[in-house]
């Protein structure tokens, strides 16, 4: 072989070799600089405490800063779409929360598609729901609900945090698998909701056990079940609706995700940092005190959850014809 023929060679072969050693390189130096997670949520609540633990276990982890910016409004898709506009750098990243599974089939027209332009990075948690009414309620137990809403059809309010929220299509799910009817009455969130059913205004609902737990325990409110697949380890003498209603399960699920065409090294790094979190005993144990449980997945596994999430809801959301508010 000539010389110049060998030294093209060697150029080629090493050209070739850049492009990996650069991915190999940008993963093993991210991050260089402070990462922003976009909570489209206000400050103080559920999604905004869980983002601000895990930008500080995620800052303990990598050595740099992960800090969160709020940004509430239109249901979470203000956030959403700023995450979708910004540069896929691995600098700006999304906490993903219920709501972003429930808007595709919830609004008609969006200036994004959280499918096309958000790459789901890892999944964090999930969070059952637990089925709470007021102590004064006659019914003890998912049958004996049953068996009171079909007798009195229409005639129990069930308080939600508002069209399209998790409260909401949890128990639009339950009407529609118990064969019952219920009037749903939205509130501006959680909080409102949750006292004016401890006042027996309302008698149901379908809350986050993050929200409920501590009315619970107090004895304000009565658990009749869990919306999950499986028992809740802080509730674990409570039943699960699916023990009484077959198949029922709905349960809310957070991870992070980031601009599609984020490198997918720097994804791949993200994954399996987050992952190995989640195997820390503090962080199971931090998460058991919100009510909620670990969930390891892959990126391409967490983005078939997402993907069977949008398809479960959005059924759910054309059978109850739910529209915003």
């Amino acid at each position: 072989m000539k010389p110049a023929r060998r030294q093209f060679l060697r150029l080629a072969a090493g050209a070739a070799a850049l492009p990996a050693a650069s991915r190999i390189g940008r993963a093993q130096t991210y991050p260089l600089r402070p990462v922003r997670i976009v909570v489209p949520f206000a400050a103080g609540g559920t999604g905004d405490i869980l983002g601000r633990l895990w930008a500080q276990w995620l800052s303990e982890r990598l050595g740099q800063q992960f800090f969160i910016d709020d940004r509430p409004g239109a249901a979470t898709n203000t956030g959403t779409e700023a995450v979708a506009r910004a540069a896929p750098d691995g600098y700006t990243l999304l906490l993903i929360t219920p709501p972003n599974v429930v808007n595709p089939s919830l609004y008609e027209k969006l200036n994004f598609s959280f499918a096309r332009d958000i790459a789901p990075v890892a999944a964090l948690s999930v969070t059952p729901g637990v089925v709470v009414v007021n102590p004064s309620f006659r019914a003890r137990t998912i049958p004996e609900f049953i068996g009171f809403a079909k007798a009195n059809p229409g005639k129990i309010g069930m308080a939600t945090q508002g069209n399209g929220g998790s409260a909401h299509i949890y128990g639009e799910l339950f009407k529609q698998m118990a064969g019952i009817d219920m009037v749903a009455v939205p509130y501006r969130g959680e909080g409102p909701a949750l006292i004016d059913l401890i006042g027996g205004q309302v008698q149901v609902m379908f809350a986050l056990m993050p929200s409920a737990l501590e009315y619970i325990r107090s004895g304000s409110l009565r658990a009749l079940a869990v919306t999950d697949g499986s028992r809740a380890k802080v509730l674990p003498e409570v039943p699960t609706v699916g023990e009484f209603v077959p198949g029922y399960q709905a349960a809310a699920f957070q991870g992070i995700g980031a601009p599609r065409g984020t490198p997918v090294e720097i994804v791949t790094r993200l994954n399996s940092e987050i992952n190995a979190l989640l195997r820390e005993p503090k962080v199971n144990v931090r998460l058991a005190e919100l009510g909620g449980m670990p969930l390891a997945l892959s990126p391409d596994d967490f983005g078939k959850l997402i993907a069977a999430e949008i398809e479960k809801w959005g059924k759910v959301i054309r059978a109850a014809n739910i529209k915003p508010e």
